[in-house]
């Protein structure tokens, strides 16, 4: 093509001398540029076509399902006028520790540990806190810590005796939530603890919190079950979502409950949370994180029995302001102790005093 522009320009005749000569000669030389720069891009433009082959279609985003929040978010959570701290605090009113304590814990919503190994007296219970929180529009939070081989003989050891004793156990559950609502935080560290265990107890806790989920989706049908699922620090997302799916939450589950009893970010438990979920491939599931402990996030050992130094989390709300994080949950009492300041579950009004400085 350049070659053909020459000759044709070569047969022209020799332009005259003026100013109507200089814009001719500048008019051959900008089309012989353009010329240039035309086969330049033709080139580039073929042999990017030859490498990268036919220029594919481009494909639709995926819409992403849009789930409903759980609860609206001006829900209520029950405050149990018995828990830990409001019951030390009615038996040491005089104390220095006692305005405080009273204020910024025994007044908040938490949960409701249910650790009763009889049938009668965790039915009674379950019935008691349910009918209590309804008559005052609130929603209870219960927490079951009756599994067999709890803890695995470890600080918090104990539960029901066998499989079968945790089966009746959790229809007695079930009878006492009946129709009323309620959030129950299945079995803390069941799943996320099993290296103690051996092949056959780990396939009879799969088998018995799969029994439990059903039993309250069936008998207690506005009962919202979440899984315990660990926490960040703990399992990866990927192992956790296995050991969920074996246990029923697919079929039976609400959601996953994290950082309970822990002390980890909101952030990094709410990124944890929804990475479990994903795994799970459930986008149904929502995301409960317990903040009860984590307001100055973990020691830099990751230290998980009663770490100095640490403070109340945000505190209970349904108001999270994030898809798929259902609340923001006290699920572990604050000031119970873990273990080692002292035996876990005793209330230690010094520690509690601590976590509101």
């Amino acid at each position: 093509m350049i070659a053909k522009l020459r000759e044709r320009v070569g047969r022209t005749r020799p332009p005259t001398r003026g100013r109507t000569s200089r814009w001719a000669g500048r008019g051959v030389a900008q089309l012989i540029v353009m010329v240039l720069v035309a086969e330049v891009v033709m080139a580039a433009t073929t042999v990017q076509a030859l490498f990268a082959g036919p220029t594919p279609r481009s494909a639709p985003k995926p819409t992403l399902p849009v789930v409903k929040p759980a609860f609206p978010a001006t829900t209520r959570f029950y405050v149990d006028p018995h828990n830990p701290a409001a019951s030390w605090v009615r038996d040491h009113p005089r104390d220095r520790r006692a305005a405080a304590i009273s204020r910024r814990i025994a007044a908040e919503p938490q949960g409701a540990w249910l650790t009763e190994t009889n049938e009668s007296l965790i039915e009674e219970r379950a019935r008691y806190l349910v009918r209590t929180a309804a008559a005052q529009r609130r929603i209870p939070v219960l927490v079951t810590y009756t599994i067999p081989q709890r803890d695995c003989q470890q600080l918090s050891s104990g539960g029901a005796g066998d499989t079968a004793a945790y089966r009746r156990w959790s229809e007695a559950l079930t009878r006492g939530i009946g129709d009323g609502r309620a959030i129950v935080i299945l079995e803390p560290d069941a799943l996320a603890h099993m290296s103690c265990l051996k092949p056959r107890q780990r396939a009879e806790r799969f088998a018995a919190l799969s029994y439990a989920a059903r039993a309250l989706q069936r008998g207690a049908p506005r009962a919202r079950v979440y899984y315990d699922a660990g926490n960040s620090g703990w399992q990866p997302a990927r192992t956790m979502a296995a050991r969920l799916r074996h246990a029923g939450i697919e079929r039976y589950g609400d959601g996953i409950a994290v950082n309970v009893s822990n002390f980890n970010a909101t952030a990094d438990e709410v990124r944890y949370g929804l990475s479990v979920v994903r795994e799970v491939r459930r986008p149904r599931l929502g995301v409960v994180v317990d903040t009860s402990r984590n307001g100055a996030g973990p020691t830099r050992s990751h230290r998980f029995c009663d770490p100095p130094g640490r403070k109340l989390g945000k505190p209970p709300t349904a108001a999270t302001g994030i898809p798929g994080v259902d609340a923001f949950l006290w699920i572990k009492e604050p000031g119970q102790a873990d273990g080692c300041a002292a035996g876990a579950g005793t209330f230690v009004p010094g520690y509690a005093y601590r976590l509101t400085r």
